[in-house]
């Protein structure tokens, strides 16, 4: 069914769909698609949003004003996903998925994470994106406790896979160690 890059010894897997973890920047991946951890106005922000609309250039920026608002100032809402061009990225597209920013998680901010995942994923898959790349969505200005987000991320992902038609590699960025462990680790609990 899938492939982890550190499970590759694992017997009886469908080698054509693959998830992998890795350490790294989201924004110099040479997947068909990078997801961007968006704020709802798409206009750029801090964290992987900023980096991700400086590495593509003042393209995406156009092109995502251009996207029409769904409410004052809102062109995607919280666990939505909205696609444009990669730009100056080595990406073709950017999917722009915005997480929820956490409140002690009583608010619904697990659905919403896992709706951002499975929005993102949905619109790949309509798109035709065969390989993507995800960084941890809500987890630094958003707070969402990386721990609970990367099992939701992971589980989202685990259960998307086996119904793929067209995707067929699925990339944790992370960019520390730590973040690395911590999803490397809540890998192996969800097996």
């Amino acid at each position: 069914m899938f492939l982890c890059a550190e499970a590759a010894e694992e017997e009886n897997v469908n080698t054509r769909i693959r998830l992998e973890l890795v350490r790294g920047d989201v924004t110099g991946q040479e997947t068909e698609a990078i997801v961007n951890a968006a704020n709802p106005s798409l206009l750029g922000g801090g964290g992987v949003d900023g980096a991700i609309h400086r590495a593509a250039g003042p393209g995406l920026l156009a092109e995502c004003r251009e996207l029409p608002q769904v409410s004052p100032g809102v062109r995607c809402p919280t666990g939505e996903a909205r696609l444009t061009g990669g730009h100056g990225l080595k990406a073709e597209w950017v999917i722009h998925t915005v997480g929820p920013i956490y409140r002690g998680g009583e608010r619904g901010e697990p659905e919403l994470l896992a709706a951002a995942y499975r929005h993102s994923l949905a619109l790949a898959e309509e798109k035709g994106i065969s390989s993507l790349s995800f960084p941890s969505i809500s987890t630094g200005a958003y707070r969402f406790p990386i721990g609970e987000a990367a099992r939701i991320a992971l589980s989202e992902v685990l259960a998307f896979l086996p119904a793929a038609r067209r995707v067929e590699l699925v990339r944790f960025v992370l960019f520390s160690s730590t973040d690395l462990a911590v999803y490397r680790e809540a890998l192996a609990e969800l097996r």
